[in-house]
């Protein structure tokens, strides 16, 4: 399940870490390891403590090799592509949008798993179908003009989620190669030049 939170690039490892407290721990207990690059405030003497005191094994990426994490950089792509079509000119509004976009995506099914991340998480699908109970005289008009406003935007929101993901899909499958074929027992070389 992806989580998108709004942050500065000046935030510390600190900031991270009540972050995560505030929008991941709240909602999801403690992981038993996370994955991250090997940006600063993931690799700090602070955040590789408070992983050790809490026992999360940190896994990094592998350095210069960003698609090893591939699962974040398809997230990435996804909801760069959401931000671009939403934010105003000036992209000052992004993280207004932030939440209707990681609900998209969490609600969104995923060709790895033929499930949607909420399903997988949560073992069933959230009611996103903003539909009128009450007949069109007892209910406000601004409020009518809210819902049909949020129905509308989630109809665009999902068919441009969906679409964001074949495209995310199709360019990366466009640099992959078929997994080489090997008998137990071969040997093989492997270039470590970037591992940990």
């Amino acid at each position: 399940m992806a989580i998108f939170i709004p942050s500065t690039i000046n935030a510390t490892a600190k900031d991270v870490a009540r972050h995560y407290v505030t929008h991941v721990f709240a909602k999801h207990g403690l992981p038993t390891d996370i994955v991250s690059d090997r940006g600063n405030k993931f690799a700090s003497r602070f955040w590789r403590s408070l992983a050790d005191s809490l026992q999360i094994k940190l896994n990094f990426s592998t350095a210069y090799h960003p698609q090893s994490d591939g699962q974040t950089e398809r997230v990435n792509q996804v909801l760069e592509q959401h931000l671009r079509i939403f934010t105003n000119y000036q992209q000052s509004d992004w993280s207004e949008w932030l939440s209707l976009a990681e609900f998209e995506y969490n609600n969104a099914t995923h060709a790895s798993t033929e499930v949607t991340p909420f399903f997988a998480n949560k073992g069933f699908h959230p009611n996103s179908d903003f539909v009128l109970t009450k007949p069109i005289d007892d209910v406000n008009p601004a409020a009518t003009r809210f819902v049909a406003e949020l129905s509308e935007l989630f109809s665009f929101l999902r068919e441009n989620i969906q679409h964001a993901q074949e495209q995310s899909t199709i360019q990366a499958n466009k640099r992959r190669l078929p997994a080489p074929e090997y008998r137990v027992g071969q040997k093989v070389f492997s270039n470590i030049t970037y591992a940990a």
